[in-house]
């Protein structure tokens, strides 16, 4: 059965992340002036990553809400070097929510890509875990909005992915079926095995391959990659 709807992860994924996070969080240390506490930026980021990757997990898992995501990754970071400001991870978590879904840096050949697929005839849509109020912002600041026709963020489901509600929801939101869709995504068991389990086929997208030990059918570095992919699926 031919191939009619795409699904896409957006952070990570198009939106790239990393980098627009960076940006975020150099300027908030600067005009915090954390440098009082942390001898460089870069050594507070290495620990923000480590941390915020931590909280999104527990979040992930329904261990935490956003709310509390929202600060407790600067709370936590701050505590990594031995001190607490209640004041000022307010101020962060505060500013990083103003500032970081305004950043605009796409993976390449993002934007290319969606155009390609779009002029193919196929049917482009949002899955993520990301939030609502934020997600809108950075699809619209980074010109890829209009590309899509279903923007679904998972907490509107009350789950996240790879919860197989989340991806019945996307279809029928998306008035798709299963068998003639595909999901894009970064994350192996939210995306891939999400998916799958929907009976959803998948692409895996790793570009700086993290992730060799995850055996996949389907594995792309670029972005650029999809059209032809999706010819032999």
């Amino acid at each position: 059965m031919a191939i009619k709807t795409l699904f896409f992860d957006l952070d990570h994924t198009l939106w790239d992340f990393e980098a627009n996070s960076e940006k975020a969080l150099a300027q908030l240390f600067e005009e915090f002036n954390l440098i009082k506490h942390v001898r460089s930026f870069r050594t507070f980021h290495t620990e923000y990553k480590k941390v915020n990757a931590e909280a999104w997990h527990q979040y992930s898992k329904g261990i935490i809400t956003k709310d509390i995501l929202r600060t407790k990754r600067f709370k936590d970071t701050f505590q990594k070097f031995g001190f607490k400001n209640d004041e000022l991870v307010q101020k962060m978590a505060k500013g990083y929510l103003k500032i970081s879904p305004y950043q605009t840096q796409l993976f390449p050949n993002a934007k290319e890509t969606l155009e390609k697929l779009k002029s193919d005839g196929y049917a482009l849509h949002i899955i993520t875990n990301g939030f609502k109020e934020v997600q809108f912002i950075k699809l619209e600041q980074s010109g890829i909005l209009d590309y899509f026709d279903v923007v679904l963020c998972s907490e509107e489901v009350g789950k996240n992915k790879p919860a197989r509600i989340v991806f019945d929801r996307a279809l029928s939101l998306a008035n798709a079926k299963a068998e003639e869709s595909v999901m894009i995504g970064d994350s192996y068991q939210a995306d891939i095995v999400g998916a799958e389990n929907a009976g959803i086929q998948a692409i895996f997208f790793d570009p700086s391959f993290e992730h060799q030990d995850k055996k996949h059918k389907w594995i792309i570095r670029d972005l650029k990659k999809i059209p032809e992919t999706l010819v032999w699926m």
